[in-house]
């Protein structure tokens, strides 16, 4: 062994997050994307992902809010998933009023479908039974 190369600093590899049980579409199709939140921004409405989403906030802190789950503030440095499919997705703003919060998500979907879709305040208030109280 060189000098050289005993100087090298070795590679690190940490999980940060382990979904075991995660039903992927067949023939998926993956989007990574980077969302940037200005202060105090609300996020997308209420959405549904077809697929499982799997994500890491790289700055500041996000309101992250599925149906059936309380409400949590996740910072930087920390990941969420969410399972997809029927599962509404309520939140994921901006819990900063003054700083920019960014994240990134991967997102799973069957070909052609969108990795997205709104839910009507008619649906929201059919399963109002099924989100957890509010802070």
């Amino acid at each position: 062994m060189s000098a050289e190369n005993a100087s090298t600093p070795k590679e690190s590899v940490e999980i940060l997050a382990s979904v075991p049980g995660t039903t992927i579409p067949a023939g998926a199709e993956v989007k990574t994307v980077l969302i940037t939140l200005p202060g105090g921004n609300p996020g997308t409405p209420p959405h549904r992902h077809p697929g499982p989403a799997f994500g890491y906030v790289i700055k500041g802190e996000v309101i992250f809010e599925l149906e059936g789950e309380p409400q949590r503030v996740i910072k930087a440095g920390e990941t969420f998933w969410e399972p997809g499919g029927d599962v509404i997705h309520y939140q994921g703003g901006n819990n900063l009023p003054d700083s920019e919060s960014q994240y990134i998500a991967t997102l799973l979907a069957p070909p052609g479908q969108p990795v997205l879709t709104f839910v009507s305040e008619e649906e929201l208030e059919a399963r109002k039974d099924r989100r957890a109280p509010r802070p």
